[in-house]
């Protein structure tokens, strides 16, 4: 049963069963209009048609259509796909780079389109993603650091995106925990806090944001815990009375 728009072609023309090459696959019921055509506008029913025939992808590389030449390279024979890598169309490059051997993402590394460049940053090797680590789009960055080997990290450390922060507070050596004390986000100190060394979180226990004391008190050694009872918060004095009853300490005052 029909789903979706109005099946037509690319160009808002009507579809024509009788005039299409793979005129036979309707017979077989492998195709049908308003629910699996190659000559569809509608992507969902171009992929289900290459669902229904991946034989015939190859022969579709070079339709006018961009959203058949995506949904062709899907399925295609990979030797067939390299022509794709200068297509266009960056969704197409991007399937393509993302079938094909890592050696041909290695020539798209500075593909003007960011679609491509992501696709780049999911191929390459982790001891090649440095060049991807300085992008000039932030989602691109994303993936990179979160690929990246933790030795590359460092680099990042100053991004101006704070969900890249983030991601290299997760996964930094621990000795560059602390070049983020002064991050001017709160959710990236709160990161690092969650892993700085027990023996060094005071840096982050005087932190001007609650969730950051909060992840410290949480995970705070006997002294500092202590300390943390004195804080002005009173969610901050109950969890580092929590932690020291984890640690079997007792506060100096019970009735603080």
């Amino acid at each position: 049963m029909p789903e979706g728009p109005a099946p037509v072609d690319w160009e808002g023309r009507p579809l024509e069963c009788g005039a299409c090459r793979f005129r036979g696959r309707l017979d077989l019921g492998q195709c049908g209009q308003g629910w699996a055509c190659v000559h569809d506008r509608y992507a969902k029913r171009i992929e289900r048609f290459f669902v229904l025939n991946p034989d015939l992808a190859d022969a579709c590389l070079t339709m006018p259509y961009f959203e058949t030449r995506m949904n062709a390279a899907r399925v295609a024979t990979l030797f067939r796909l390299p022509q794709l890598l200068n297509d266009a169309d960056a969704g197409v490059r991007a399937m393509a780079i993302l079938r094909l051997p890592v050696t041909h993402a290695r020539r798209r590394i500075k593909d003007p389109d960011r679609r491509v460049r992501i696709a780049v940053a999911h191929r390459l090797p982790l001891e090649e993603l440095l060049p991807m680590l300085s992008d000039p789009d932030s989602y691109v960055r994303q993936i990179a650091t979160r690929r990246a080997d933790p030795g590359m990290l460092p680099t990042m450390v100053r991004d101006e995106d704070p969900e890249i922060r983030r991601i290299v507070a997760r996964r930094i050596g621990e000795n560059w925990l602390v070049h983020f004390v002064t991050d001017p986000d709160p959710l990236v100190r709160r990161e690092a806090a969650a892993r700085m060394p027990a023996a060094r979180l005071g840096a982050y226990a005087r932190d001007d944001d609650l969730r950051v004391r909060h992840t410290v008190a949480e995970r705070a050694p006997p002294d500092l815990a202590r300390a943390l009872l004195d804080d002005p918060e009173d969610v901050i004095r109950e969890t580092a009375a929590e932690r020291l009853a984890q640690l079997k300490e007792v506060p100096d005052d019970v009735d603080r």
